[in-house]
């Protein structure tokens, strides 16, 4: 999805994007400041200088998110830089796009976005797929409590 996105899928005044699932499925995604703040760097900065030297493609349906070559990013590119960003800071476990996915799922559910909105957000048909993040969240729970309630 994220490799997908176009200029026309972004409302950084309003602070959403549009992402499209499968069957070309959309939902409104919120953005918060600081993303907000990195979108709008990359298109005034980086992504015109991974154009330099090429025909501009400003068209409303231009894929955002470019390779070096200044062509539309491709899936495993993504993956790739994500691995090497990862590798950077030091995680040394493989980390994947679907992993970056759950994590957004589990921190909104942490921090008390209701299950149906996370729902949406993912893009989840039925809420069964959704819920297991409450199996997740409860486990990290129990943990908590353990390490720190006095009589756990």
């Amino acid at each position: 999805e994220l490799v997908q996105l176009s200029r026309q899928d972004l409302d950084l005044r309003r602070g959403f994007l549009i992402a499209r699932g499968k069957g070309n499925k959309q939902r409104i995604v919120p953005m918060g400041n600081h993303a907000i703040h990195q979108i709008e760097q990359y298109l005034t900065h980086g992504r015109p200088e991974l154009t330099a030297g090429k025909v501009r493609n400003t068209r409303p349906d231009s894929p955002i998110f470019l390779s070096r070559l200044g062509s539309a990013m491709t899936r495993q590119g993504f993956w790739k830089r994500l691995r090497t960003h990862a590798q950077s800071i030091g995680i040394e476990r493989s980390i994947s796009p679907h992993q970056l996915r759950h994590s957004f799922a589990s921190h909104l559910l942490a921090n008390g976005a209701d299950l149906r909105s996370i729902q949406v957000m993912l893009g989840h048909a039925d809420i069964s797929t959704t819920q297991i993040y409450t199996h997740v969240d409860r486990k990290g729970l129990q943990s908590t409590h353990s390490k720190h309630h006095p009589r756990a």
